[in-house]
């Protein structure tokens, strides 16, 4: 009798658990769901409120208005060259200084120093004003090195790898010193292989924060070409001056588009680069959140 009742207990328990996930789930994916159908709907059921988790009226007409600018792929192609320099200007900074930061202050002098100024500057901000007044002194203003120097040492990403590189035995600094391996030797061929798992989480970080950022492209970029494709499909509007040169199909699209449609048609296609690369990331993401943010 109390097997039974033990065993009915762990079939609820789980059942309750299960229940909870599901729900969890689908509150998580209800937004993504919804953005979908509203940006494969017509104007009138989305205006109207009737869009859910399923278009009603399929239409195109919001992806039609979105993909038919040439400058749509020109900003698509900047945010690709600054995730690409970013994501590697990052990784580099991020690597040389976790290595050093993850010895003892016996053996790199002044190692508190630097990570006291990394902590400082990681909880304190120097404003956005004074930002803009020295990324322009530097003559950065209108240049995609705008977008990627000034976040080119990630603090909380150096934490990160400098955490996880401290976990790892100390008897492989002394194995490596052993063999005659110097720093850089050590840096290459030990620490790098073995934080894989960490390097590929501050990686994917890196790699979303560039694709996701918009306002740094806003207010450092003025010229329209050299806009990132976040900054550009948030200030994408209709001038009413191209009313006058459209032909009557693009005019018809345009009737067919709301606002409301057309805005969920850019988080879709801004999710896509995100989605495609996360899925080769993901069996390092969360091994390297764990092991990098805890010091034994």
């Amino acid at each position: 009798m109390t097997t039974y009742g033990k065993s009915w207990g762990t079939i609820t328990a789980n059942a309750i658990i299960l229940i909870t996930l599901l729900l969890i789930a689908f509150l998580s994916l209800f937004p993504i769901l919804n953005s979908v159908s509203v940006s494969l709907s017509d104007k009138a059921a989305v205006s109207a409120g009737r869009v859910t988790i399923f278009p009603v009226q399929f239409s195109l007409a919001n992806y039609k208005t979105l993909m038919s600018d040439k400058q749509f792929f020109i900003s698509f192609g900047v945010s690709v060259k600054r995730v690409l320099l970013g994501g590697a200007l990052q990784f580099i900074m991020t690597v040389l200084m976790a290595f050093p930061l993850s010895r003892s202050p016996r053996r790199f002098k002044g190692r508190n120093v630097y990570m006291w100024c990394l902590v400082i500057a990681m909880l304190f901000s120097g404003g956005l004003i004074p930002w803009y007044l020295t990324i322009r002194a530097v003559g950065l203003i209108d240049s995609i090195w705008a977008l990627v120097l000034p976040g080119a040492v990630p603090v909380f990403n150096v934490i990160l790898l400098m955490n996880f590189y401290r976990n790892l035995p100390k008897e492989l600094d002394e194995a490596a010193m052993m063999d005659g391996a110097g720093p850089w030797s050590t840096l290459l061929r030990l620490y790098i292989p073995l934080g894989l798992p960490a390097i590929a989480t501050v990686t994917l970080l890196s790699v979303v924060g560039h694709w996701n950022a918009f306002f740094d492209g806003l207010v450092l970029i003025h010229n329209q070409d050299k806009m990132p494709l976040q900054t550009y499909i948030n200030t994408f509007l209709l001038q009413p001056a191209q009313l006058d040169n459209m032909d009557p199909e693009m005019m018809k699209t345009i009737m067919q588009t709301s606002d409301q449609g057309l805005n969920a048609a850019k988080v879709m296609v801004s999710m896509i680069p995100i989605l495609m690369i996360y899925p080769f990331l993901q069996r390092y993401f969360i091994h390297g959140i764990v092991l990098g943010s805890v010091k034994e």
